[in-house]
């Protein structure tokens, strides 16, 4: 029985969305790794994160203001510093006294390079935001040596070349940087050193295999495809990368700016609303050849997706928002495989002004998710109204995720409307569990899909309201263009 009273009078007489949830459907464990962030050595850097002549800068030189809001969205690793720079740097640039670092050409981004945040900055910069440390070596000018003695230095204690440098520079204590990416999008040939699969797997073999004799705890990441071109020949740099590294790697990395799959120049919000599917279908591919490549290896060492590119296509506007819904819902809805996701970039999570950074519209999406959705992900039955387009046929308009967490006794229920004007009434039935028959709703909306938020304005912000329902159903009707969040607490 509905007693929250939303429903608009021109859909009182449409028949109702259906969502069925129950507690014994597990996909698997949300990892807290999908709430991770990238960051590479551009004007995402220089600026809105390291500005040592800020006034709103601290002793770092990071600017406090962007540190005091990224820490509110719980970031768990931040993936540096490429992207398509690390293919050309050499790390030990940016480690040393800053006035004596070499400026150097890079080539990525046609820019000068100050090597003012290396890795010792990029390690502390962690600590302040709370972040693992998710380092991606350099694989297309790079070399073996380069490699292992980058971990040298980040992991090693003390008693040799590396690690005493490192503590020479004011750090005793090893990063212990967990995550170690084999390079970055190598068979673009956009990337300096671009390989194909077969060079890649031989020089990323002997890559892993010296980086781990250093530290045999880190966890490497070995590059999936990133060339989407129509003969789908990125299946098969998939494939082969998997077939001869299973055993060797814990994630095979996708890289997707999901914008790509629509024709060019349309952004309409119908087509920017469908493209959750075309991550689903991404995940669905590569999660099929890595169960094929462990079976064929027989490796018992487990890989899982680390999805660690991939952006909200708009940004600061509503659309943004619900595109970084779409992709953390995808996530979710993969919990078993996908163990890793990593915004692009961390300082787009955040509005830049000269007098302080603001919560803008995909931070206030980001946030519901990674401060509430951890447990259990369930497979969730919908029913619903769909619509098609040139890119993919019968597309809900509503895509919809849950999340059992049995630590706090809340069950999650995200769900974006993709209708531009419509509003969505729906049953969602909780199939098992007992409730307190009440739940918190938190609603991401404003009054047009491209409002932004400013310094001044929050145009795109979280509403909250309590609502009271009985039994195990639950009539609500879901706003158009929004993210809705629903926590219902458990007996």
């Amino acid at each position: 029985m509905v007693l929250s009273g939303l429903f608009s009078g021109n859909l009182l007489s449409q028949e109702p969305a259906v969502i069925k949830i129950d507690f014994d459907r597990k996909i698997g464990a949300v990892d807290p790794n999908i709430y991770s962030a990238f960051v590479e050595p551009t004007r995402a850097v220089y600026g809105p994160i390291y500005d040592p002549s800020s006034p709103l800068a601290d002793e770092n030189g990071f600017r406090k203001d962007f540190i005091q809001l990224i820490k509110q969205l719980k970031i768990h690793a931040l993936r540096w510093p490429g992207g398509n720079f690390v293919s050309g740097y050499d790390w030990e640039d940016g480690i040393g006294p800053k006035n004596q670092r070499p400026a150097k050409l890079d080539l990525a981004w046609h820019q000068i390079e100050t090597n003012q945040m290396g890795t010792d900055e990029y390690a502390k910069f962690c600590s302040l935001i709370g972040a693992e440390n998710f380092i991606c070596i350099n694989e297309g000018t790079g070399t073996l040596d380069q490699a292992r003695h980058w971990v040298e230095y980040c992991n090693v204690e003390k008693g040799t070349y590396y690690s005493d440098l490192r503590r020479k520079y004011g750090n005793e204590k090893p990063f212990n940087v967990k995550f170690w990416g084999l390079g970055n999008e190598i068979d673009g040939p956009w990337q300096m050193g671009q390989k194909n699969a077969e060079d890649y797997v031989k020089f990323s073999l002997e890559a892993g295999k010296l980086m781990q004799w250093v530290d045999k705890n880190i966890k490497l990441v070995a590059v999936g495809a990133s060339n989407y071109k129509p003969d789908m020949a990125w299946i098969d740099w998939n494939d082969y990368v998997l077939t001869h590294m299973a055993g060797s790697i814990d994630y095979l990395s996708v890289h997707r700016y999901a914008t790509e799959a629509l024709p060019t120049g349309d952004r309409s919000f119908s087509n920017m609303m469908c493209l959750g599917l075309d991550v689903d279908q991404k995940i669905d591919m590569v999660k099929a050849l890595i169960e094929k490549a462990m079976m064929k290896s027989g490796s018992k060492r487990p890989i899982y997706i680390s999805f660690d590119e991939w952006s909200a296509g708009w940004g600061n506007t509503l659309t943004g928002s619900l595109m970084v819904a779409q992709h953390l819902n995808s996530f979710i809805r993969h919990a078993d495989i996908v163990k890793m996701s990593n915004f692009t970039m961390i300082s787009g999570l955040v509005g830049s002004s000269p007098d302080g950074d603001y919560r803008n519209a995909v931070f206030n999406a980001f946030y519901l998710y990674s401060n509430n959705c951890y447990g259990n992900a369930l497979n969730v039955y919908t029913s619903c109204e769909k619509y098609s387009n040139k890119v993919f046929n019968d597309i809900p308009y509503l895509d919809v995720t849950a999340v059992l967490n049995d630590s706090t006794k809340k069950l999650v229920v995200n769900v974006v409307n993709r209708h531009e004007t419509k509003d969505i009434p729906a049953d969602i039935v909780l199939q098992s569990g007992n409730f307190t028959e009440s739940a918190t709703i938190n609603e991401v909306n404003g009054k047009a899909i491209d409002a932004v938020n400013t310094k001044t304005d929050e145009a795109i912000a979280i509403k909250t309201k309590d609502l009271k329902f009985k039994g195990n159903t639950i009539r609500y009707s879901f706003p158009a263009h929004s993210l809705t969040q629903l926590i219902i607490p458990i007996k």
